[in-house]
């Protein structure tokens, strides 16, 4: 369990911020400038609160009040920043065996053996970081932030340098990380997909304080939620289970309470819980149960809100069984289907509208 109640006066910049959270991975979302990274910094030691206090599992490493203040290098943490900041005169090998130096003996529980391997990064051992990708020397601070044998692991936007294709290429070790290591992480990003993807609880902020706290899919799947107003970032997350594998069209068949959803490619085992994203541009409604169409993945709900853009409209559904998701229809469509709140509606997507991309 996480507790952190701090507050922070930065030249002109207040920050106030208050959240507990007993999740496996809890995400500080917000626009640039909102406090993210200072509230990190407060959790890590880099920084004491003016007033407040950060508890991990019981220990507490500040507490202005008692006047308590536990340095970085005593709270045996992790962090890992947006650059990867390895030293480049050492081996990767050495740059991991670097971390283990500070581990205690009896309590190094992460052996390089297993490290490595869910890192994926054996080959690198004997390189220099100067001649590692950014995807590959991220996977290597966070190995060395492994070795350290941390309580807790701080993530400060470490995507924020890489492109779409190291970004997808390093966010299956993250998840590797949280489901094999069992270590508690604050991941600080203001990429709405990444948090989704990543996040068990998130903490949206804002100017220094705390907006709103939730899950993603509380987060993000409604118009209330909604951080960026374009409808190119009108995003849902759905949760469903995996029910079967159709391996000669390539397709995996989840089921949510409120219907069907097919996605391309694997989601893990039968049962295996796991999370897709929805553009709201993606979404089609319909007033009856839809038949003679190629489109497969249609769940039911009830309208819930609708909010009103010029030649656009926003609608929320609230699923049926659980969650919300969000389409975006044009004012003729609006009109022509009669939307109100309260309405049964279905709503239908492609299975090549959904990104895949998914929590195991």
């Amino acid at each position: 369990m996480i507790e952190v109640d701090v507050k922070l006066h930065a030249g002109a910049f207040f920050l106030n911020v208050a959240f507990a959270n007993n999740a496996s991975i809890t995400a500080l979302f917000g626009p640039s400038g909102s406090g993210k990274s200072l509230t990190l910094h407060l959790v890590a030691g880099l920084l004491r609160p003016d007033q407040g206090r950060v508890v991990l599992n019981g220990v507490v490493f500040a507490d202005a009040k008692q006047n308590i203040f536990v340095p970085m290098h005593r709270r045996r943490i992790g962090v890992v920043f947006q650059e990867s900041n390895l030293f480049p005169h050492l081996s990767v090998k050495q740059n991991l065996l670097y971390g283990r130096w500070f581990a205690p003996q009896r309590e190094c529980l992460i052996s390089f053996p297993a490290a490595i391997e869910i890192l994926g990064i054996g080959a690198l051992l004997t390189r220099l970081p100067a001649g590692l990708s950014g995807g590959e020397k991220q996977r290597v601070a966070i190995g060395r932030a492994l070795l350290s044998g941390p309580r807790l692991l701080l993530f400060d936007e470490p995507l924020a340098a890489l492109d779409i294709a190291r970004r997808q290429e390093i966010l299956p070790f993250i998840e590797r990380v949280r489901d094999e290591f069992k270590i508690p992480i604050v991941y600080v990003s203001h990429a709405i997909e990444e948090v989704m993807r990543l996040a068990d609880s998130v903490v949206v902020m804002e100017a220094g304080r705390v907006k709103s706290i939730g899950s993603p899919s509380e987060t993000f799947g409604r118009i209330t939620s909604q951080i960026e107003g374009s409808r190119f970032n009108q995003l849902s997350v759905l949760t469903a289970v995996v029910d079967s594998e159709n391996t000669v069209l390539g397709l995996t068949k989840l089921q949510h309470p409120a219907g069907t959803i097919w996605i391309i490619g694997r989601a893990g085992q039968k049962g295996h819980i796991t999370r897709v994203i929805v553009r709201a541009i993606d979404v089609v409604l319909a007033k009856d149960a839809p038949a003679g169409l190629s489109t497969r993945s249609v769940l039911s709900g009830t309208i819930a809100k609708l909010a009103h853009d010029g030649p656009l409209v926003t609608v929320e559904i609230t699923l049926k069984g659980e969650g919300y998701l969000l389409a975006i229809v044009t004012r003729g469509g609006y009109e022509e289907l009669d939307l109100k709140p309260g309405m049964q509606i279905f709503a239908l997507f492609k299975a090549s509208a959904v990104d895949e991309q998914k929590l195991l």
